[in-house]
C-alpha cells in the first residue's frame, strides 16, 4: 500500500513539473511584482492634520499638516516634529494612546490649552484629542512636543 502511494506521488509530481513549463511557454513570461518604493523616514506613513486652541500663544494655535518622510507640511516645526515622531516610534511608544483608566494622576491644572491629532502615523489611523486638565494630561502632551506646540 505504502509503495502505491509513494508511486502516485512521484507520478503527480512529474506530471506537474512537466505542465508547468509548458503552461508558460503557451503564456509567454509571467509578469514580474512591481517593486515597492523605498522611501527614508518613517516611510512616508505620517500625515497627521494638528488642531490647537487655548494655548495662549496666537502661533500655536490653529489647525496644521505635517507629513514625514520627508518632512514637510504647514507645520511650524516639520523637521523637529518628525525627528520626534520616529524617537518615539523607534523606542516602541505609542504617543497617541489615551491615559490608562486606572493611571494614578496628579490633580493639577495645566490650562484650557486642546489638541486633536488626525491622519496617519506608522501606517495606521490616528484620532487623538490632548488636553491639560491634570498631571497624566500635561505628561502625554509634553512627551509629543514639538509635535504639540508648548503653552504658555
Amino acid at each position: 500500500m505504502l509503495r502505491r502511494l509513494s508511486l502516485a506521488a512521484v507520478t503527480s509530481l512529474v506530471a506537474l513539473s512537466a505542465a508547468v513549463p509548458a503552461a508558460s511557454a503557451a503564456t509567454g513570461t509571467l509578469p514580474l511584482p512591481l517593486p515597492l518604493p523605498l522611501l527614508d523616514g518613517d516611510d512616508g506613513r505620517t500625515r497627521l492634520t494638528i488642531t490647537v486652541s487655548g494655548t495662549g500663544d496666537p502661533a500655536a494655535d490653529g489647525t496644521f499638516g505635517l507629513t514625514c518622510g520627508p518632512a514637510g507640511g504647514s507645520h511650524p516645526a516639520t523637521g523637529q516634529a518628525c525627528d520626534r515622531l520616529t524617537e518615539l516610534a523607534d523606542r516602541g511608544v505609542d504617543p497617541f494612546a489615551p491615559v490608562p483608566k486606572d493611571a494614578l494622576c496628579t490633580q493639577q491644572f495645566g490650562g484650557p490649552a486642546t489638541a486633536r491629532v488626525t491622519g496617519t502615523w506608522q501606517g495606521r489611523d490616528i484620532d487623538a484629542v490632548f488636553d491639560r486638565t491634570d498631571g497624566c494630561a500635561i505628561s502625554r502632551w509634553n512627551n509629543l512636543r514639538p509635535v504639540l506646540p508648548g503653552v504658555r
